[in-house]
C-alpha cells in the first residue's frame, strides 16, 4: 500500500460569477480549464505576473482547442476580453506568431488574439449573445507558436476597463475568483522543504527516514526539476566519494540508468523519481503548489503561503524548520535572508577566475530541443521575428542542448519569460531558415522538429548567504573544514557568451562557452547550507552559500542531491536536539559527520549502479581521469 500522503486541492472552481448592479460578468482563469487539450500550464512566472497561463506549445503546428465549462449568470449581451501578450515583440515590432481565437459553443470570435501589442495585457475577443446557463469556452491555437492566455473576463458592461498588471489587477483577480472571503487550508510538519528538484527531494526523504514529517512542496506535476523530462538535462557530477561515502547512495534508488541531455523523455525516468517519493513515509507531497509569501516570527519564518497552479487553492504549511530547494532562493528572499546575485569582483574572494569588477552577469537558462529524421520531407513555417538568420549566421545542427543558452546579461529572475521566449525564438528561427532558405538545406528536408522544452533550465540566480561562502581559493588550496559535508567532483565550470555568437548576435546572444578549470575533489561546509540570518532556514541546490566562481562546481544535480542529504540529516538532529541549524555545527558537529558518513540511502547491495558510483573514487586521486 502506498505509504505517501498526498496533499491534493479538494476544490476545482474554474471561474466564479458576480453579479454586479448594473451589469453581469465573469472571470475564468485559463491555467483552471478543464480539459488543456494540446495547451500546457505555465507556471514560471507566477512571481512576477501573479498567475500561471495556458500556452500553445505546438512546434509550429497548432494544438488541439483547450475548452471548459462556464455559468452565463443572466442572458444578454457579452463583450469578453483576453488577457495575453505578443511574445516576440521584444524583438520585433509588427504583429506576432503567437495567435488564437476564443470559442464560445460552436461560435468562434471576430478577434485575432496574441498577435499584438508589447505587453501582458488585455485583448477585445469579440461579442457574443448568450442565455443563462451553461456554455463551452474554448482556446483555438492558430500556429502553434506559443499563443498564450492567462485569463477571459465576460461582461455585459460595454463600457469596462480593466487594470492590465500591477496591485489592481492582482486586487481584481483575487475578487473574482473569491479567494479573499476563503479560509486557507493549514498543515503543520516538522519540516517543509520547497523545490522538488534533486535537491529537494533528497533533503525531505533523508528528513523523513530520520524520524520527520515533512512536507514536500513542487510548482510542477512532475519531480526532478532540471532532470525531468520538461527539461532533459541529466545527472551530473559524481556521489559516494569524499569523506562522507554514505552520501548521495540514496540516488541510486531513482537515478536514471541513460545519461545524456536533449534526449527522448523515458531517459530521465521520471516515474523513478515519483516512486521514490511516493514510497516514502514521512513525506507529504504537494505536487502543482507555488510558494509565494511567508510569514515571519522575528528572524524566524513561521510559515510559507502556496497557491496552486492551475486552481488559485491556497495552503499555508508551518514548521520549526524550512530549507529552500526553489533554486532562485524563493523562500530566502521573502524571509528577507541576506543573498548575492551576479558576479562578484575578483579583490572580493581573491578569485582569479572572477572579473576585475563586479556585475550582474549569471549563467544563462538553456532550452534545449532536438529533430527527428523521417522518410520524406517535412515542412516548417516561416518564422522570422527578430534576430536575422543567414548562411553565415545559421547554426547547421539537428539538436541544442547546454550550449543553446540564454539571459546571460538579464536578469533570471525579473527576466525570466524574456530569458525563456528568446530561447525559443532562436531555435524556432534557426531552424525555419535551415528548412526554407539554407543553401545546403536538402540535409534537412527530411527532418521535423520533434521536441522543445518550454521549461527554462536555468544554471544560476540568487545565492543564500550563509555562515560561510565557499570561494574558489577553498578549492584551489583543497582548504580543510571540520564540517566538511557533501563533495563536489565537478570543474569550475563557468558558462559565458560564446564570442562567434556575440559577432553575430551582439547583446543577443544564444549560445554559450565554457573553460573547464578541474579540480580535486572537495567537500564543502555545512555551513554554506543554512542561512546567516534567518534562523531556521536551510538551503539546498544551486541557491547555496557559493561565490559565483564556486558555483561553477557544486551546481550540477547528483552533488545537489548530496547537499539535499546532509540537509535533511541536518534537520533532524535539529528537531532532536531542539536546536537551528547553526546549532548542529556548534555543538552536534560529530554527531552530524557520522550521518553523514552512514548516509539516508538503502542497503547498496539492493540498488543498482546507474550512477558511476564505482569510478568516482578514482577522482581522489587523479582528477581527470574522468571528464565529466
Amino acid at each position: 500500500m502506498n505509504s505517501i500522503k498526498r496533499y491534493m486541492a479538494c476544490t476545482a472552481v474554474a471561474l466564479l460569477p458576480l453579479l454586479g448592479a448594473e451589469a453581469a460578468e465573469v472571470w475564468v482563469e485559463a491555467e483552471a480549464f478543464a480539459d488543456k487539450g494540446g495547451w500546457v500550464v505555465d507556471q514560471q512566472f507566477i512571481d512576477c505576473m501573479g498567475s500561471s497561463y495556458l500556452m500553445a506549445h505546438g512546434l509550429g503546428n497548432p494544438v488541439k482547442d483547450a475548452s471548459t465549462t462556464i455559468e452565463i449568470p443572466e442572458e444578454g449581451k457579452y463583450t469578453v476580453y483576453v488577457r495575453t501578450y505578443n511574445w516576440t515583440s521584444p524583438w520585433n515590432p509588427g504583429k506576432g506568431p503567437g495567435k488564437f481565437r476564443v470559442k464560445i459553443n460552436n461560435s468562434t470570435l471576430s478577434s485575432t488574439l496574441g498577435d499584438k501589442g508589447n505587453e501582458w495585457g488585455w485583448q477585445r475577443a469579440g461579442e457574443i449573445k448568450l442565455k443563462s446557463g451553461e456554455h463551452k469556452l474554448a482556446l483555438h491555437d492558430l500556429t502553434g507558436f506559443n499563443g498564450r492566455c492567462d485569463a477571459i473576463y465576460l461582461t455585459t458592461d460595454t463600457g469596462t476597463t480593466l487594470p492590465d498588471n500591477g496591485e489592481q489587477l492582482i486586487s481584481m483577480r483575487r475578487k473574482m475568483l473569491g479567494l479573499d472571503s476563503r479560509i486557507p487550508t493549514t498543515a503543520s510538519y516538522d519540516m517543509v522543504v520547497v523545490g522538488g528538484g534533486i535537491a529537494g527531494m533528497c533533503a525531505a526523504v533523508a528528513a523523513a527516514r530520520n524520524g520527520m514529517n515533512v512536507a514536500l512542496v513542487n510548482d510542477r506535476p512532475v519531480l526532478g526539476g532540471n532532470n525531468s523530462a520538461e527539461v532533459r538535462v541529466h545527472l551530473g557530477g559524481h556521489a559516494e566519494i569524499g569523506p562522507n561515502k554514505g552520501l548521495g547512495r540514496m540516488i541510486r534508488e531513482f537515478g536514471h540508468s541513460r545519461a545524456g541531455n536533449a534526449k527522448p523523455a523515458e531517459y530521465y525516468e521520471d516515474e523513478k523519481k515519483q516512486a521514490f517519493i511516493e514510497s516514502e513515509k514521512g513525506v507529504t507531497l504537494y505536487p502543482c503548489y507555488r510558494a509565494v509569501g511567508v510569514t515571519m516570527d522575528g528572524n524566524r519564518v513561521k510559515s510559507v503561503k502556496l497557491t496552486h497552479t492551475e486552481n488559485a487553492d491556497e495552503v499555508v504549511l508551518s514548521a520549526p524548520l524550512f530549507s529552500d530547494c526553489t533554486g532562485d532562493g524563493t523562500i530566502g528572499y521573502l524571509a528577507g535572508a541576506d543573498f548575492a546575485m551576479g558576479r562578484e569582483a575578483r579583490s572580493q574572494y581573491n578569485e582569479p577566475l572572477a572579473p576585475e569588477t563586479a556585475d550582474d552577469m549569471t549563467m544563462g537558462a538553456s532550452i534545449q530541443w532536438y529533430t527527428k529524421k523521417g522518410e520524406k520531407p517535412v515542412k516548417f513555417p516561416e518564422f522570422r521575428y527578430g534576430p536575422v538568420f543567414n548562411d553565415s549566421t545559421c547554426e547547421r545542427v539537428t539538436m541544442g542542448e547546454w550550449k543553446w543558452e540564454t539571459g546571460m546579461n538579464r536578469n533570471q529572475i525579473t527576466e525570466a519569460e524574456r530569458v525563456r521566449d528568446y530561447g525559443l525564438l532562436v531555435i524556432f528561427s534557426n531552424w525555419s531558415y535551415l528548412k526554407n532558405h539554407a543553401s545546403d538545406n536538402a540535409k534537412f528536408r527530411n527532418r521535423s522538429l520533434d521536441w522543445a522544452g518550454y521549461i527554462s533550465g536555468k544554471r544560476e540566480s540568487r545565492r543564500l548567504l550563509g555562515d560561510y561562502v565557499l570561494k574558489q581559493d577553498d578549492i584551489d588550496k583543497n582548504v580543510f573544514h571540520e564540517d566538511a559535508s557533501f563533495t563536489t567532483t565537478w570543474s569550475l565550470d563557468l558558462h559565458f557568451p560564446d564570442p562567434v555568437n556575440t559577432r553575430r548576435f551582439p547583446g543577443n546572444e544564444f549560445k554559450a562557452a565554457t573553460n573547464h578549470v578541474w579540480i580535486h575533489p572537495y567537500a564543502v561546509p555545512y555551513r554554506c547550507l543554512y542561512s546567516r540570518n534567518i534562523d531556521n532556514l536551510f538551503m539546498a541546490g544551486r541557491n547555496i552559500s557559493v561565490s559565483h566562481v564556486a558555483l561553477g562546481t557544486v551546481r550540477v544535480m547528483r552533488t545537489t542531491g548530496m547537499m539535499g542529504e546532509v540537509v535533511g540529516l541536518a534537520a533532524s538532529l535539529c528537531k532532536k536536539h531542539g536546536v537551528n541549524p547553526r546549532g548542529v555545527y556548534q555543538n552536534h558537529l560529530p554527531e552530524l559527520s557520522a550521518m553523514m558518513q552512514k548516509g539516508a540511502g538503502k542497503d547498496a547491495s539492493t540498488l543498482p549502479d546507474n550512477q558511476n558510483f564505482n569510478v568516482a573514487n578514482k577522482l581522489l586521486d587523479n582528477p581527470r581521469a574522468l571528464k565529466n
